[in-house]
């Protein structure tokens, strides 16, 4: 059995202990906020914080989150930071699609949490594990810098 708290939420889970998380936050608590792109952790859809670190949820066994804190997308914006990067996202009408933004939102909010003024070579580093096939990346970068200018 693994317990693990999702988005405050103290959870038991005792299926496969394989199962990736983001097939069990999809099928089983109906949070679908976050994305399957890939499957192999490449694209960034998937992304969650764990213990506040961003990770591809998609190669995440439920095994290895007992005692861990997730936050997915649907809750993310309970923070400070999250709550400014998703209003500056909505302000610079970053979506296009909008099929990567979860994950996108997800790794910026990460950034901003560790770096509070990024460099655009900051910015470019830790977002280029998250794929749009948009092109929506000078749009993305805008976004970070309008949120980390908001939170200080």
């Amino acid at each position: 059995m693994t317990a693990v708290t999702i988005n405050g939420k103290p959870i038991q889970y005792d299926g496969d202990p394989n199962m990736p998380l983001l097939w069990f936050l999809r099928d089983e608590l109906k949070l679908t906020g976050t994305k399957f792109g890939c499957g192999i952790a490449m694209c960034g859809a998937c992304t969650v914080h764990v213990d506040g670190e961003p990770v591809r949820s998609c190669q995440l066994p439920m095994s290895t989150l007992v005692g861990k804190q997730v936050t997915t997308i649907e809750a993310v914006g309970e923070t400070p930071v999250g709550k400014a990067v998703q209003n500056s996202w909505f302000g610079l009408d970053v979506v296009q699609c909008g099929y990567c933004q979860s994950g996108q939102i997800m790794s910026a909010t990460a950034l901003l949490s560790q770096v509070k003024q990024p460099t655009d070579a900051q910015i470019d580093l830790v977002m280029s594990g998250n794929v749009c096939r948009c092109g929506t990346y000078v749009r993305i970068r805008a976004a970070i810098h309008d949120a980390a200018k908001s939170l200080t």
